[in-house]
């Protein structure tokens, strides 16, 4: 076993923002700079991408970055390099798809991929084609190595199945705000309280983070407010990515601006707590 999980220390004692971005977009050495960036704007874990090329779960801003990535030289191997290159002390969580996962090293099933990951520091997973009925192999690879499974519960999700997600889960959960792809949108939707009650009926004690949309301070306080532990936040940091690759800006702009949008989004959040409390007293 290769030590264990840093993910719940993220989630201890504030809200966290938990930021996501593609390895390898636009190029190896300009991903890791954005990746240091939003380390020091303020992230509590950060979910790396490792690109697969059908990412059903996402909507164009991070299909793009996921073709980017590719066509840059992103490989498994050369993520596994990514990740021990980084130069951070945040949490990392691999998103990725299943097929990368069972069919990596000389056996068929998901432990020499959990065992490669633990050993270069990533501290779980998220694999949004991975049925829960499907997920037993991952989960006990998972408990091997010391890393967290994190689940993905829809606005939709059935009671039954629902419970067997959190049960499935460590680290945290991850709070479908919306219905449909990942994408940044202009408000948050009004399912998200709703869904984050349904979870905390489940009598879980396992922090639920928001994502899907989340793009702005007061989005990043109101979802915090309805009573989530974190927020996720992809696409607005990947237009970011794209622009600055697309306009031939020097990476270190770039990093700066994600810096900033990323201590927006942690102050939100943080206000979000204080609005949460507030409405308690």
């Amino acid at each position: 076993m290769s030590g264990q999980s840093h993910i719940p220390a993220a989630f201890d004692g504030e809200p966290a923002f938990v930021p996501y971005l593609a390895a390898g977009d636009p190029n190896y050495e300009a991903s890791i700079e954005y990746v240091e960036a939003l380390e020091r704007a303020g992230a509590d874990c950060i979910e790396l991408g490792l690109p697969f090329s059908e990412p059903i779960a996402e909507g164009p801003t991070i299909q793009q970055a996921v073709v980017r990535a590719l066509e840059g030289g992103m490989t498994v191997e050369r993520y596994f390099e990514f990740v021990s290159e980084l130069d951070v002390d945040t949490p990392l969580v691999c998103m990725t798809y299943y097929n990368l996962i069972y069919r990596y090293g000389d056996e068929e099933g998901p432990e020499p991929f959990v065992e490669r990951a633990a050993e270069e520091g990533i501290d779980g997973f998220v694999v949004p084609d991975l049925p829960a009925e499907e997920a037993g192999p991952l989960r006990e690879a998972c408990d091997e190595h010391g890393r967290d499974l994190v689940s993905i519960v829809a606005p939709t999700t059935g009671e039954e199945r629902l419970q067997r997600l959190v049960d499935l889960s460590s680290g945290y959960l991850y709070i479908q705000a919306r219905l449909g792809v990942t994408g940044a949108r202009a408000s948050v939707s009004d399912r998200t309280s709703e869904s984050l009650a349904r979870v905390a009926e489940t009598g879980t004690d396992l922090p639920r983070a928001v994502g899907f949309g989340i793009s702005s301070f007061e989005q990043a306080r109101d979802v915090i407010a309805a009573g989530a532990d974190g927020v996720i936040v992809g696409s607005a940091l990947v237009d970011i990515v794209a622009e600055g690759h697309e306009t031939d800006r020097p990476v270190a702009e770039t990093a700066a601006e994600l810096e900033e949008l990323g201590r927006e989004l942690k102050e939100g959040a943080l206000a979000g707590a204080e609005t949460e409390a507030s409405q308690a007293d």
